[in-house]
């Protein structure tokens, strides 16, 4: 038995899953009929245990039907991001090996796409949830299917793929479990939802897109018999009257949704009553130190924060209270200790203080597809490739990743070091610092940056901003040349794609 099929029995008529901004809803019994069709249909297409299917989902009830259903089936499902061009969404369902892509129908249009990227390949049928003048309609199969699925031996689960900021995407596969353990938590997750509060009393509010790894927080939340609540898609003002609506407890968020939030007027601030509020997560990208205070300041200490990665290397915590005292880290390990290592040739480890490269204990075992590299493990330490020191508290800070390092002159420079400085700046809304090609040092330092308000004279705003780096920085870590732009490019997790930004402003 699954959790789910357990917590139906239990509560039939609780609410399980309701969409922000319409009425459709599924009780847990509704759910469970629902899982089980779609687990029928899977298995009357004569996909086999431990295979795998690939979703071209929206943020709606079916999504949630498509997963458990996958799972009963013992099969992968693989999210793809719906803002992917049709040939990355190729590039994923050939290397997940997928017997089967599902389109829902209002991502028909991509669906199409991606079959004539495909080509004629009869390996890989693709269907929609409705009627396609080129795909074909699941909706009649599950119509047709029987209304309990063949028991089957294994439990499936999702196969997340990376976001591909630093190249390919890649698949993170974890071994399936028995049915008889789909219930039994490994230490990592039991842990996780200890520290996040998750229990049959949350009401989670699913803001981003749900092909995102946050899309395990809805199936944390439904195995511990609570309730989640899907916003299609993010609006500042939407979600604060979901949260009034639905007495929301738990959120999940993103710098980038934290500044819409702020920039909404006062009035419509303290328009909603937000006191159900008990956690307002944040993770996915590092959050501007005056952004959280002024949602500490608005919100209370709820405003807590994880890092982590998809692959679950290892995972950090801190709360509201403690970064208040500790401003810039992402808190303790909830896992095992955490190594700041040299290099990853002699392990050598750096003292408190020291940055290095951060390695974890205690994460979860996890393979990548063939379209990846060999995991970033050795032994029982595992890696996001990202660079940090930790103080004697073992607090975390991170300085960058591995691959935005800037090396000028044989210096190393670490962009949030700048970055955190130009933040402090009057009117300065986000920052990225990259390094760029220099003739003579190899890289130099170039900032990015997004004023809140309109620009009158960019000249005298480059000088004033260039004096007040050399005046809170060393030289060789202040930038060679500023340039504004509107917006930061972030891929709809929140995560900013540096790659981007060094490809459009290679030049010094």
């Amino acid at each position: 038995m699954d959790a789910l099929r357990s917590w139906a029995e239990r509560q039939p008529n609780k609410l399980a899953a309701a969409m922000a901004t319409s009425s459709e809803q599924l009780t847990y019994a509704e759910l469970d009929q629902e899982a089980d069709r779609v687990a029928c249909m899977l298995q009357g297409l004569g996909i086999p245990e431990g295979g795998t299917i690939a979703l071209l989902h929206e943020n709606n009830l079916r999504t949630l039907s498509l997963w458990w259903g996958a799972r009963r089936a013992g099969l992968y499902y693989v999210p793809l991001g719906t803002s992917l061009r049709p040939a990355d969404l190729a590039f994923i369902v050939e290397d997940c090996a997928a017997s089967a892509v599902f389109v829902t129908r209002g991502l028909e249009q991509q669906g199409v796409a991606l079959a004539a990227e495909l080509g004629n390949n009869q390996d890989t049928p693709i269907y929609c949830d409705g009627p396609s003048a080129v795909l074909k309609d699941f909706s009649i199969l599950l119509e047709g299917s029987c209304v309990k699925p063949r028991p089957a031996a294994l439990f499936g689960r999702e196969m997340i793929y990376s976001s591909g900021t630093t190249g390919r995407p890649k698949g993170i596969r974890r071994d399936l479990s028995s049915v008889e353990n789909a219930m039994v938590l490994p230490e990592l997750e039991r842990r996780m939802r200890q520290v996040y509060q998750i229990d049959e009393r949350t009401i989670y509010l699913s803001l981003a897109p749900l092909y995102h790894a946050t899309g395990r927080f809805l199936n944390r939340a439904i195995e511990s018999g609570g309730s989640v609540v899907i916003l299609p898609k993010f609006n500042p003002q939407d979600a604060l009257a979901t949260i009034e609506r639905f007495a929301v407890s738990h959120t999940q968020w993103v710098p980038t949704m934290f500044s819409r939030l702020l920039a909404l007027p006062e009035e419509i601030r303290s328009r909603y009553d937000l006191s159900s509020h008990k956690v307002a997560l944040h993770a996915a990208a590092p959050c501007p130190i005056p952004v959280k205070r002024a949602m500490i300041e608005w919100w209370g200490l709820i405003v807590d924060e994880y890092y982590g990665g998809s692959e679950n290397a290892g995972v950090t915590f801190i709360s509201a209270r403690e970064w208040l005292e500790r401003p810039g880290s992402v808190g303790r390990s909830i896992t095992g200790r955490i190594h700041i290592l040299a290099d990853d040739d002699t392990f050598s480890e750096l003292p408190v203080g020291q940055t290095g490269l951060i390695y974890f204990e205690g994460g979860l075992n996890f393979q990548y597809t063939t379209g990846g590299d060999t995991p970033s493990v050795r032994g029982d330490l595992s890696t996001y490739g990202d660079l940090g020191h930790v103080d004697e508290d073992q607090y975390l800070f991170i300085s960058d990743r591995r691959s935005d390092l800037i090396i000028s002159g044989g210096v190393n420079i670490y962009p949030k070091e700048v970055e955190l400085v130009i933040e402090t700046y009057p009117s300065v809304r986000e920052v990225a610092v990259i390094g760029v090609p220099d003739p003579e040092f190899g890289q130099q330092v170039k900032a990015v940056v997004c004023m809140a308000n309109d620009i009158e004279d960019r000249p005298s705003l480059e000088r004033a901003l260039m004096q007040f780096c050399r005046e809170n920085l060393s030289s060789i870590k202040c930038p060679k040349g500023i340039v504004f732009i509107d917006e930061l490019p972030r891929n709809e997790n929140g995560k900013l794609l540096k790659r981007t930004l060094r490809d459009r402003f290679s030049a010094p």
